[in-house]
């Protein structure tokens, strides 16, 4: 920022609310400030003046109610106070979150990533916005996802996680809406009136049988175009290679337009390349705080390094995104490393460390975390919309596991609610497990029904060369891409029939028959 941006600072906006600047942000240059500067906001309510020490906590105040907020004692205490932080939030300039950083520069290196990739330029056309002017904006006509497009280096998570806390469900699905992202390997994922799927084959032992067997299920029913995605019962080294081989040789046995990816942390994922594994997409969850990240046992050099080597390997036929992330809300809280902010910003601030990587897709886990963090349906329903809408502002291939645990205040009806409500804001994909239960996480999410059923209400298609390869292979009518075939193709038939051969060979084999 230049000086004369920061001097604009000074000018009070609206007499709402005041700031205290300081006074190093006059004299030196934007990337030496030191960023976190205790600004003081406030809003007059009839005869109460309410004040809220810092952007930080007016950020956590003004966020919906959830139950994570509450075990950090950062949420408002009462429903007026929440209103009220909204009403000052929404007169913050955008420029604030350039001059006061929710979490040092000095300390934090998912802070420094942030401020040091904003593009000055892109900020320009809303640089004299308030938050909420930002979101009026998002909802006009003149927000267009070219428009939307061209602003996205110029947005931080914050400033996005700020106008999401002002906005009604149905304004984060109208944005969300507006903004396409494309991102390619060997399907292209995210086209307009697209709707994927991620094949989530686990098995609780890592049985090849077991897990083969959920793979065809799912292909059955049009299921495994974003994604044929293992997460192993166990994280060691040799059983990824192993589950990897497998399915590099479903993919080249039935030629399927997809990727594979072991969800193992990506250290193995860097060895695992280096052993000559048949690697696909590099995988790791993360958080929005380098602490966060820390305990995830990995940095941001690790994950430039894992990029630079499954990009060596030119896996891809239609495109080079090799980057698979999985996020949520709660993380950092979990991992004490929320430095006193709310965990939907903790969230935001996650996907600018996605976006550093160019992801294939990106992947919020929900209501993984449980009802400490998310405890009923409503907030599940909010936190998925509000993934949703700020990782697609930012420029993110979003996809959403709508889930819960079976301890969550949550049942299948409220994930109805959401996974339409998710579709028709553009979700680029979900989960599909038999029967919507995760046998090996021991969670629900969704099915291979329910991806069916939000591709057959509302017209959605899945990526186009998979949705070629289910034509050619008759597991989808001709022209009707979400109806299936009533028949097994005979492909398929062949494949059970000799699975159920050799289950029967090894029957007789351990009984000596």
């Amino acid at each position: 920022m230049s000086t004369a941006q920061s001097l604009l600072m000074w000018k009070i906006q609206n007499d709402a609310y005041w700031h205290f600047l300081c006074i190093s942000s006059l004299i030196n240059s934007f990337k030496a400030l030191p960023l976190v500067c205790n600004m003081r906001y406030s809003y007059t309510l009839g005869s109460t003046r309410y004040h809220f020490t810092n952007l930080a906590e007016l950020m956590a105040k003004a966020t919906p109610a959830r139950a994570g907020d509450r075990l950090a004692g950062v949420i408002a205490h009462t429903a007026q106070e929440r209103v009220i932080a909204q009403m000052a939030l929404a007169d913050v300039p955008l420029k604030n979150f350039l001059n006061e950083a929710l979490v040092p520069y000095e300390e934090d290196e998912v802070t420094r990533l942030i401020i040091d990739t904003h593009s000055a330029d892109a900020f320009a056309p809303i640089s004299h916005f308030t938050v909420g002017d930002f979101r009026n904006w998002l909802l006009s006509d003149a927000a267009d996802g070219a428009t939307l497009a061209q602003i996205r280096p110029g947005l931080t998570p914050e400033m996005v996680a700020a106008v999401s806390k002002i906005m009604r469900n149905q304004d984060l699905i109208l944005v969300a809406k507006k903004c396409q992202v494309t991102t390619a390997f060997r399907n292209t994922i995210g086209l307009p009136g697209r709707f994927s799927t991620r094949l989530q084959p686990n098995h609780p032992t890592d049985d090849s049988t077991g897990i083969a067997a959920s793979i065809l299920d799912g292909l059955m029913y049009g299921s495994g175009d974003a994604v044929i995605g293992i997460n192993p019962a166990t994280d060691n080294l040799a059983q990824c290679q192993n589950l990897l081989h497998m399915l590099d040789e479903i993919i080249q046995r039935y030629q399927i337009p997809t990727q594979s990816c072991v969800l193992t942390h990506v250290t193995n994922a860097i060895e695992a390349i280096e052993l000559g594994a048949p690697l696909d997409l590099v995988f790791q969850s993360i958080g929005g705080t380098e602490a966060t990240n820390t305990s995830f046992g990995f940095n941001l050099a690790h994950l430039a390094q894992a990029e630079a080597a499954a990009q060596s390997l030119a896996r891809g036929t239609v495109g080079n995104n090799v980057m698979y992330f999985e996020t949520g809300q709660g993380s950092s809280l979990s991992a004490n490393a929320h430095w006193g902010l709310d965990q939907q910003t903790c969230e935001v601030r996650t996907y600018a460390v996605a976006r550093q990587y160019n992801p294939l897709l990106v992947n919020t886990v929900v209501g993984f975390i449980g009802p400490e963090y998310l405890f009923d349906g409503k907030e599940i329903i909010r936190a998925g919309l509000e993934d949703h809408c700020c990782g697609k502002l930012l420029g993110l291939p979003m996809g959403v596991d709508v889930c819960y645990t079976n301890h969550a205040q949550a049942d299948q009806n409220d994930m109805d609610t959401l996974l339409t409500l998710l579709a028709v804001a553009g979700c680029t994909y979900i989960m599909g497990i038999p029967g919507a239960d995760d046998i090996m996480l021991n969670y629900q999410t969704t099915s291979f029904h329910d991806a069916l059923y939000a591709r057959q209400v509302l017209g959605l298609r899945a990526a186009p060369e998979f949705e070629a390869w289910l034509e050619k292979m008759q597991i989808v009518e001709t022209d009707q891409p979400a109806k299936l075939v009533d028949a097994m193709p005979d492909t398929f038939a062949r494949t059970l029939e000799h699975l159920s051969d050799s289950d029967s060979s090894d029957a007789r084999a351990e009984t000596g028959q």
